[in-house]
């Protein structure tokens, strides 16, 4: 076997406010978030897929209105604690914000009490992705890797794998360890070697070849 071994390296994401991407996705959990002081309650629940920024946006306003913040709701054994942690919102005012990947309706949830809080907690869902948001996470993903990347190389992968937050973050994953392993830059090369690797390069693609 030739060519350098990928190293297991945790990238740290960008978190930052101006990291943040609004678009048609996501806009209207961002307006929801900036009005938080009329919300009904001071407890909200913000749901999306994987990979579609909802830590992100959740951390840039717990810093902002110091929230708390509760990720990954929907797949907690804590339910009593979240319980108490609804509870204690209620209690002292102190915004809530839970992050999911599906509505309450399907946690399978044991406890009665925590369910009937979830029925009244207001909520927001962060949409399917549109092609901006698509552009700017996948050159995001690259950022958070130290690395920037042309419009090129964005165009070719982003036009051949699913339109998806998970999509784009696989693909990412998979030319990066594709790049490490060659010892090169990521390239319109490599990233279709890595895409056929993953099998998400469609059919139509495979055969063609590589732009010019």
């Amino acid at each position: 076997m030739s060519g350098q071994l990928p190293l297991p390296l945790d990238w740290k994401a960008a978190r930052g406010a101006r990291d943040f991407f609004v678009s048609a996705a996501n806009a209207e959990a961002v307006r929801f978030l900036d009005s938080w002081a009329i919300w009904p309650l001071p407890v909200a629940l913000l749901v999306g897929p994987a990979g579609s920024g909802k830590t992100h946006l959740g951390g840039i306003f717990a810093r902002r209105v110091n929230a708390r913040l509760w990720d990954d709701a929907d797949r907690t054994a804590a339910e009593e604690a979240l319980f108490h942690a609804w509870n204690e919102a209620l209690e002292t005012r102190r915004p809530l914000l839970m992050t999911a990947r599906s509505e309450p309706e399907d946690w399978h949830l044991g406890l009665p009490d925590l369910v009937s809080r979830l029925k009244a907690t207001p909520r927001v869902r962060i949409h399917a992705p549109d092609d901006a948001l698509l552009a700017h996470l996948f050159r995001k993903l690259w950022r958070d890797r130290g690395v920037e990347v042309g419009e090129e190389l964005a165009r070719y992968v982003l036009t051949r794998i699913e339109r998806s937050f998970a999509g784009v973050a696989q693909a990412v994953e998979a030319i990066d360890r594709r790049a490490l392993a060659a010892g090169r830059p990521p390239s319109l090369a490599l990233a279709r070697e890595a895409l056929l690797d993953l099998e998400a390069l469609e059919p139509d693609f495979r055969d063609r070849p590589l732009p010019r």
